[in-house]
């Protein structure tokens, strides 16, 4: 069984997280494992150099977490973690400080740098840092070519353009966003491996993250669409707006600054049923969110209706097996 998985950072890990978990059930190995396989396409559109480093969030999101390394409580980072380094960059002028990076997340920044600076591309890198950790799933950069999200916003009635972490961390969404400017976009082609992975796959999963920012990123990429266009496989994506509010972060703010409303069936509506130019044939909604069921279905998605939570590790792999169960209800192609 060949699983590909389309995710952003915090709740892509979560939703990863009951995979693994689901699969070492379903399919196992006999060693606590799965003999099923997994690709994580991953979105780089969040990354940046900062401090001469680079900084790739939802990637070392993941892996932390599925490493068991990953700060719970904050949901994002190392546990037990210390500042110091960060400290004395703040002292000296040195990157941004509403930024803060820990000294164990530092490290595994200036390895990537430093293997970057060596001439490894950022899917080797990737692999690289991984090889530490028992992940049991192959992360995948969705490009090798850098890609940074911007966003035009207006701060004392000047325009003005800023990475998105900037926009996310330091003004919390709290100003409007006018767009999001992919820098890089027009140069970047689609993660070869990735490509490969998609049209080998059994089932394509889009996980409950940010259809704008995240997903929306990684579909935007050059070869991308083809290759989800391609695939045999089956396409199921889980819902991240639950009772018309995003399950994490800000996705309500990402939506509306695309002229998209932040619900269930618009979203659903905004990725667009396969058979009709889109890249869903299947896609799970909350209970809560039932009644746009018919919606969603009139305009060609298969639509599961199950719970979205994931409150523990137990809700978690409830949905991967849910989000698997509506992938195989589809015909494949």
């Amino acid at each position: 069984m060949r699983i590909t998985v389309l995710a952003g950072g915090v709740g892509g890990a979560k939703f990863l997280l009951g995979l693994r978990d689901h699969l070492a059930e379903r399919w196992p190995d006999g060693d606590g494992g799965t003999t099923a396989e997994v690709d994580v396409v991953v979105n780089t559109g969040d990354d940046m150099w900062l401090a001469g480093l680079k900084i790739c969030p939802d990637l070392d999101s993941i892996m932390y977490a599925l490493g068991g390394a990953n700060d719970t409580e904050r949901g994002w980072g190392r546990a037990d973690e210390t500042e110091r380094v960060s400290a004395e960059l703040t002292a000296y002028g040195i990157g941004w400080p509403w930024f803060t990076l820990g000294d164990l997340d530092l490290a595994t920044h200036i390895a990537r740098s430093s293997l970057l600076r060596d001439g490894l591309t950022l899917t080797e890198v990737t692999a690289r840092l991984a090889e530490r950790w028992n992940l049991g799933v192959r992360l995948l950069p969705m490009s090798d070519q850098p890609v940074e999200t911007h966003v035009e916003i207006t701060v004392d009635g000047k325009r003005r353009i800023v990475h998105f972490e900037e926009w996310w961390v330091k003004y919390r969404a709290t100003v409007p966003a006018q767009r999001f400017i992919q820098v890089g976009l027009d140069k970047a082609m689609a993660n070869p491996l990735a490509v490969r992975s998609l049209e080998r796959a059994d089932v394509i999963l889009f996980a409950p993250s940010n259809p704008v920012v995240s997903i929306g990123t990684i579909l935007e990429l050059r070869g991308m669409r083809q290759a989800l266009d391609r695939a045999g496989a089956p396409i199921a994506g889980v819902s991240p707006i639950i009772g018309g509010s995003a399950v994490r972060g800000m996705a309500d703010q990402c939506l509306t600054a695309i002229g998209v409303e932040t619900t269930a069936a618009a979203v659903a509506k905004h990725y667009g049923a396969r058979g009709r130019g889109g890249v869903l044939d299947a896609w799970l909604i909350d209970g809560i969110d039932e009644p746009s069921a018919r919606v969603i279905e009139a305009a060609g998605i298969r639509t599961s209706v199950v719970p979205l939570w994931m409150t523990d590790a137990t809700t978690s792999a409830q949905l991967a097996s849910d989000a698997l169960d509506a992938a195989f209800a589809v015909p494949r192609r």
